[in-house]
């Protein structure tokens, strides 16, 4: 099988000679091996792991998406997605990607809501002129 991981912005990752891959939805984790029949599966924020014939395991942290098998192609579309080859590892990174994300949301709402009032007072300096 091959297998891509696409982001908004682009490709994350691509491996052929893919043997296996593990994914998780809201009903569970499932396999997806060469000769499984064609699917589509909503993923939730989780760990997919894929192995090749020439590497280990390797691991992906990723945000909700939507995993796509047509014939030996397997595609996962992601907003957010981290690789690694240790979890202990992954999940430092998972952490301080969220904290970032966090700082970076909080200062956007900041931002937002500045320009929502003084679209308001200037809406409101229309209405009384």
């Amino acid at each position: 099988m091959s297998l891509k991981v696409l982001l908004p912005h682009g490709i994350f990752i691509e491996a052929a000679a893919v043997t296996r891959i593990v994914a998780e939805t809201s009903a569970g984790s499932f396999g997806l091996l060469p000769r499984r029949l064609d699917c589509v599966a909503a993923l939730i924020p989780g760990i997919l792991i894929y192995q090749t014939t020439t590497e280990d395991e390797r691991y992906i942290a990723v945000d909700q998406g939507v995993l796509i098998k047509a014939g030996g192609e397997v595609v996962v579309s992601v907003r957010h997605a981290l690789a690694g080859t240790d979890l202990q590892q992954l999940r430092q990174q998972v952490t301080q990607e969220f904290l970032t994300l966090d700082e970076h949301e909080r200062n956007l709402r900041s931002v937002m809501a500045k320009l929502e009032s003084g679209f308001l007072r200037r809406f409101a300096g229309l209405k009384n002129d």
